[in-house]
This record gives C-alpha cells, sequence and structure tokens, in this order.
C-alpha cells in the first residue's frame, strides 16, 4: 500500500484529528501513527511537504506529538523527534479558538487568532518559566470591589466554560473599581506584564492598573484599541500596551510596566461608559452595564505569556524545551540547508537559537537565532573557531519569517522570505552532526517562540529551491502566515 501519511485519507470514517494512514493502513511504511497519540494540521503537512526537494532529511511541522515527544514528518522512523520537556500542563489556544489545558510534557499546538478568527495552521509554542502572581485569577468577586458587583460565573469565558464574573459598577457617583487581593512585593527595577481578558457588557471602556495611578491603560473594547498608556508618576517607566482580540467579543488586554520602587502592590480593574484619560474611573454608573472579565494574571517579564490559571495560590509554568532530534545519517558534514519558519516571542534582547551540532558541543555547530540587538537575526559555523558569522536587522522578528542558512565549504548563504541577504564564500563546515535542537547546541539560549517548521536537507539547494523554500505562494498567504490583517 502506498505511504499515504501526508495525504486525506478516504477510507472508513476518520476520527476527528486522524488523516492518512495513520489509523487505517497498520501495513503501511510511515510508522507515524506508531509513535503519536495526537494529530493536528494535516493541511499543513501536505504544505510543508509539497514541492520539496528529496534531500530534506528531516521535518518538523506542528503535526504529530506524544508526551514526551514532538514528532517529525521526517525521517519516518522517528529518529527525527524532539524530545520534549515541560513539567507542568500549560495552556494553549486549540483549534476551535478556545483556551484549553494540555497535560504535563506534551508539546503546545497553539493556533493563532487574527482579529478574533482562529487560523488553521498551529505553530509549536514554546515558552520561558513565569509564575502567574494573582492566586486567585478567576474568583473577581473575591477582590476588594470598591462601587462594584462582581457576579462570578456569569458568561462564557475564552476557555469556553461559563466562568467569567460580571463586573458591574453601582448606580453611584465616584471611583468604580476592584482590587486584587494578596498583592505581591514587586521587585525594583524589574519589567512586569499585568493581563485581563474582558468582553464588554454595556461598557465600552475597561481600566487595568498596576499599583493605582502608577501605571495603568485604558482600553476601547467597541474596537478593540488601546487608547490611552501612562505612568502616571515615578513607580514604573517603560509603559506599554496591547490589545489582543480572542473572538467572540473577547480581549486580552496587556499592561507592561518596569517597577522602580519595588514594595507591596496590586492590580486594580474597572469599567466606564465613555473615554477618560484617568487611571481609575470617576463617573455615575447606571448600575446594570459594566463588563465580563475573566482570567486575570501579573506576571515578571517584559512581555506577557500564555494565560496561568490560579486558584488560592500563585501557578509556575516551567520552562520547555524541544531537543535531541536526528542522528548522525540525518545529517551531511560536507554541506547542507538549516530551515526555519519561526517567531519569536518579543524582543527582549536575548539570545535564542536553533542548531545543528555534534551532540550537545558549542564547538562544532551550525545556528540561526536573535541576539541581544533589537530585531537581529545571526547565522552562524563554529568549527572550533568561528567561521561564519552573518547578522541583519529583520522588520520583526515577533512575525513569522522563513529563514534558509545554506551551509557548505566556502559557499554559505542567509535566506529570508525569498530573497538570499549575505553569503560567505570563506569558511570550514564542522564534521560529526547528529543533532538538531531548539537551543545553542548545549541546552542554553532556548528557543522561545512559535515554530511552524524547522528542517533540515542533506545538500546546498540551488537559489532557486532556496528562494522558492522561503517565499510564499501568494501576499494573501504571506499575511496569513505573518498573522497580519489585510484591509
Amino acid at each position: 500500500m502506498a505511504n499515504n501519511i501526508y495525504h486525506k485519507s478516504n477510507w472508513g470514517s476518520p476520527e476527528k484529528d486522524g488523516w492518512g494512514d495513520v489509523y487505517f493502513n497498520p501495513s503501511a511504511t510511515n510508522k507515524l501513527y506508531t509513535r503519536s497519540d495526537n494529530y493536528e494540521n494535516s493541511e499543513g503537512t501536505d504544505k510543508a511537504l509539497a514541492s520539496k526537494p528529496d534531500t530534506q532529511s528531516v521535518l518538523m511541522t506542528p503535526t504529530a506529538y506524544s508526551v514526551g515527544s514532538m514528532n517529525s514528518i521526517l525521517p519516518t522512523n522517528g529518529d527525527g523527534n524532539f524530545t520534549f520537556d515541560r513539567n507542568s500542563t500549560a495552556t494553549r489556544v486549540n483549534k476551535e479558538g478556545l483556551i484549553e489545558t494540555v497535560a504535563i510534557d506534551t508539546p503546545r499546538l497553539d493556533y493563532p487568532l487574527i482579529d478574533g478568527v482562529v487560523q488553521s495552521e498551529p505553530a509549536l509554542l514554546l515558552e520561558p518559566s513565569r509564575s502567574n502572581l494573582i492566586v486567585n485569577s478567576e474568583d473577581i468577586n473575591g477582590y476588594t470591589k470598591t462601587r462594584v458587583t462582581v457576579t462570578n460565573d456569569s458568561a462564557t469565558s475564552p476557555d469556553g466554560s461559563v466562568n467569567a464574573a460580571e463586573f458591574t459598577p453601582t448606580a453611584a457617583s465616584g471611583n468604580h473599581f476592584a482590587d486584587v487581593n494578596s498583592p505581591p512585593t514587586l521587585t525594583i527595577n524589574t519589567f512586569y506584564s499585568a493581563t485581563a481578558f474582558v468582553k464588554a457588557n454595556g461598557y465600552d471602556f475597561f481600566h487595568l492598573s498596576v499599583a493605582a495611578s502608577r501605571l495603568y491603560a485604558v482600553y476601547d473594547l467597541s474596537n478593540g484599541t488601546v487608547k490611552t498608556s501612562s505612568s502616571n508618576g515615578t513607580d514604573f517607566s517603560d509603559d506599554s500596551a496591547e490589545i489582543e482580540d480572542y473572538g467572540n467579543g473577547w480581549f486580552r488586554c496587556t499592561l507592561i510596566g518596569k517597577e522602580l520602587v519595588g514594595s507591596a502592590r496590586y492590580v486594580r480593574i474597572g469599567a466606564n461608559a465613555t473615554y477618560v484619560n484617568i487611571h481609575t474611573p470617576d463617573f455615575t454608573a447606571d448600575g446594570t452595564s459594566g463588563v465580563y472579565v475573566w482570567g486575570v494574571q501579573l506576571e515578571q517579564g517584559s512581555y506577557a505569556t500564555s494565560y496561568i490559571p490560579t486558584s488560592g495560590s500563585s501557578v509556575t509554568r516551567p520552562v520547555e524545551a524541544a531537543y535531541g532530534a536526528g542522528t548522525s545519517d540525518d545529517f551531511n558534514d560536507s554541506e547542507g540547508v538549516l530551515f526555519a519558519e519561526i517567531a519569536l516571542l518579543d524582543n527582549s534582547l536575548q539570545y535564542k537559537r536553533i542548531s545543528i551540532s555534534d551532540g550537545g558541543s558549542n564547538s562544532f555547530r551550525i545556528a540561526v537565532g536573535s541576539t541581544n540587538t533589537t530585531n537581529q537575526l545571526q547565522a552562524f559555523i563554529v568549527n572550533s573557531s568561528l567561521q561564519v558569522n552573518l547578522t541583519t536587522i529583520l522588520n520583526d522578528i515577533e512575525s513569522i519569517n522563513k529563514i534558509a542558512f545554506k551551509y557548505k565549504a566556502n559557499d554559505c548563504a542567509l535566506w529570508i522570505n525569498g530573497i538570499e541577504i549575505l553569503t560567505d564564500t570563506n569558511a570550514t563546515i564542522p564534521t560529526g552532526l547528529d543533532t538538531l535542537n531548539l537551543d545553542e547546541a548545549d541546552g542554553t539560549s532556548e528557543f522561545y517562540g512559535k515554530t511552524k517548521e524547522v528542517s533540515v536537507f542533506k545538500t546546498a539547494l540551488t537559489d532557486s529551491e532556496l528562494e522558492a523554500l522561503t517565499s510564499w505562494d501568494s501576499f494573501s498567504d504571506m499575511a496569513t502566515g505573518q498573522e497580519y490583517t489585510i484591509r
């Protein structure tokens, strides 16, 4: 029987996430079905395999996974699987566009939302360790309330359950807000990110602040925009605010700032009928209008990460890692291409790498990744000493970019999004290559971001092949791939 692992099968009635002969043909040559518990994104796999040179030896797309393993499509014997570690549960956006919890050591195939609409192709989401310092992220009624009433479990939240709180300013004049209980002590000269999921319920303006007037933002829920953000005082600096559409009227509101004093703080939430540039709404409410609130989070970091539910205490999501794919049979010490379709989570000026190495050494490796310079991408080769060092500034390192690094003796090139960016004609290639890691090669400089594909080719592709490999099929395909909105 032909190997149909990347083609939809017409045999029988496939399970919801089943495709190809992973369920229907136990005699198929491709044994992916024997080593994966879950399958998603068959269309994306079709796309990744279409029109690719047959020298591709390792191919990982967000398709097949098991507990402790992110499984590659190629090689078919399972040697290309990544070991996956995360010693806790974590959340993702699933193919229905809902936030769901996945089990310990289970990879997260996270689906992007564009204008609140879930897209068809996920990315492998890898994040650093973070803690939600809010001890009750969904018990909004338990917060200290001032001229507001709160009723928990009043609306369907972004996780699909009826567990969102109705937040209603009372029919009185004055400030209307609620403060999160058990505030943490913040660390001086450290960034913090506060987030909350909010939906309009008669009022369109949501206020989010940390330490009251010191750091705040106002969000317009009618059109999904940030009206203002300010560190109205001396305790915070470098403030910023973001809003993301999660569909069905829900937005995730984010507020980021740097603590300069350090003391016990709190997160404050409020709602208003009209826009007022102030940290706490001061007006006369009608007593019936307000907002829905769910999933409040405060984490130490210069950007917000995925939602971490809490109930009674702070919860930490440990670091995630994917490593150890391939054997020496899957790499060519003489030449090849390392390809990655990736986006970083942030521009935090840290090294984040994807590498081919000799199994854990920094002395012999081929790598691509970010540097400590804003939006800078680096492709380099180390063969005892630095052989190639190609750096370029991307328009946006947080958007999906298609990156191909061709390596061959005295013939190296970096291609990005269909364009040859840089070349190097003076290099020797390390030998003993046998491992593909989403890190520096020795477990450091872990790649944190979204990965739609990582692959290795055993030959140095031609310029026309590299152009095709790193290009999009159309403008709309590029916009969707990079998670842009076409207006």
